[in-house]
Formats: structure tokens, sequence, C-alpha cells
């Protein structure tokens, strides 16, 4: 039995619990942020999506692009949460796509460049967008508290 199934139903319901967290905000909270520095909700999202295709392009692709202030330059300049999502949606597709294609030598063979994840099983990226989005799914939740709203239940 191949490990792809269960590792794309991961990254499923990663996006939808997300989402669902999410499903209080709308386009006019795009630029809230808690304070001075802070990612705003749409640059939040576009962080998730980045990092996404980062965990992706790591293990299946060239590398890792460890150029961070540029990836947080990126993030910071979407504005629109209707940008985001869209972003979103693209970075879950393509990683579901290339998740659910490869074999298990594929998924289990070592991560080339051990930058990060030190050579892990390429399946391992799956364990770290799970982990990073959940992050970002608080810090989103948090916001939306702060706008006097309560998040959805994410698991319901």
């Amino acid at each position: 039995m191949s490990a792809a199934p269960g590792l794309v139903a991961q990254l499923d319901s990663s996006l939808k619990h997300l989402k669902g967290t999410m499903s209080a905000l709308d386009e006019s909270d795009s630029g809230f942020a808690p304070g001075e520095g802070m990612f705003t909700v749409a640059a939040q999202v576009s962080h998730v999506a980045g990092t996404v295709d980062w965990f992706i392009e790591g293990a299946f692709g060239e590398g890792w692009d460890m150029d961070f202030e540029a990836h947080e330059a990126h993030a910071r300049a979407v504005s629109s949460l209707a940008e985001a999502i869209a972003h979103l949606d693209r970075a879950y597709a393509a990683a579901i796509a290339t998740i659910g294609s490869k074999s298990d030598e594929e998924l289990f063979a070592p991560i080339a460049d051990q930058a990060i994840m030190g050579g892990a099983p390429r399946a391992a990226v799956v364990s770290g967008i799970v982990d990073h989005t959940a992050h970002h799914r608080g810090s989103l939740a948090v916001y939306i508290r702060l706008l006097g709203r309560v998040p959805a239940m994410p698991y319901a």
C-alpha cells in the first residue's frame, strides 16, 4: 500500500482546518495586524502559502531557498486576502499533486539538500507543512478574536 494517499489526506485536512478558521475573515480584514511590524492577515496567509511552496521545492525540487528576507518581503507585499487565499489554494494543490504522484521509493528517499531537515525522507515535509500551517492557523484565530469575532471551530 502506498504512503501517498495518507500524506495527501494530511495535506487536505490541514488546508480544510485552516480555511475553517479563516471563514471568520473577509477581504476588509486584509490589512489588519495586531501591532507594529507584525504580519497582516493577508501577509499571514501569503506566508503560509509561500512556505508550502518552499517545503515542496526543498524536498522535491532544486533545494532550500534560504533567502528568508525575500520570502518575508514577498509575504508582506500581499495586501489582499483574496490574493493570498488564491496563492494558498495553488500551493496546496501543487503540494498534493506532487506528493500524490510519488512512489514510496521517491517519498522515502532522503532530501538531497540537507540544509533543512538533515536528509530526512522527502515525505517528512508533509509534517512540516501541517505543523507550520497549524501554527499560523492559531495566529489567525488570535487575530480574529482581536477583531471582536469568534473563530469557527476548525474541526467541525
